[in-house]
């Protein structure tokens, strides 16, 4: 998938550059096609949406108007100064990601993981309320949850439930005392067994009366 960053700045931050060294920058997402050479413009597109206090009116209309003229391209919002309002707005908007500016490049590229999967990526904060307001709305049999916990590894299970309370990776590999790489491979695997598309899926997919 092609990367393209839309921000005022001249060039790009070091950390999307790192994650996506093929990417390019553009001030406005309407130079797109003659920076892609004449390719089909849409089909494998993440646009990055660099933003610093946009109202959110003002958010989403950007991301509507990159999403109507490439509508098969994924938004992803890169915000300064991250905030609940905005991210609710991007998302609305049709953005499928929403994080810092200046995330790391793992962190970068594991969000493009995420939405080429189809799954939505909110940063750690905003994914925590999201899920105590989600959970307190809806909530599963326990019979129910039960049947899916018992189709995972123990370490997949333990992992899951954790991952489920809105816990970062960082966080669930001190709590069980192993590798942030070994919690990302059982939470692909838990991913994939049980047919959650992100983290906000499972957790609602975990969640009891």
């Amino acid at each position: 998938m092609q990367d393209i960053f839309v921000s005022n700045l001249s060039e790009q931050i070091s950390h999307w550059a790192e994650a996506f060294p093929e990417s390019k920058i553009v001030k406005d997402f309407s130079q797109v096609p003659s920076k892609l050479n004449g390719a089909t413009v849409g089909d494998g597109l993440v646009f990055w949406l660099h933003v610093n206090e946009e109202k959110p009116d003002s958010l989403s209309s950007m991301v509507v108007n990159i999403v109507s003229r490439f509508q098969s391209a994924k938004v992803v919002v890169l915000a300064n100064a991250p905030n609940q309002a905005d991210c609710f707005a991007a998302l609305s908007a049709g953005a499928v990601g929403y994080a810092h500016a200046y995330s790391p490049p793992a962190m970068l590229t594991e969000i493009k993981t995420v939405i080429d999967h189809g799954g939505l990526w909110l940063g750690k904060e905003l994914l925590q309320r999201l899920i105590e307001t989600s959970t307190k709305l809806v909530g599963n049999q326990p019979a129910y949850v039960n049947g899916l916990l018992d189709q995972l590894t123990n370490r997949e299970r333990e992992v899951a439930v954790e991952v489920a309370k809105g816990l970062s990776n960082k966080e669930v590999a001190k709590l069980l005392n192993i590798t942030e790489r070994t919690v990302k491979a059982h939470l692909a695997a838990t991913f994939e067994r049980l047919g959650a598309k992100d983290r906000l899926q499972l957790a609602l997919m975990l969640n009891t009366h």
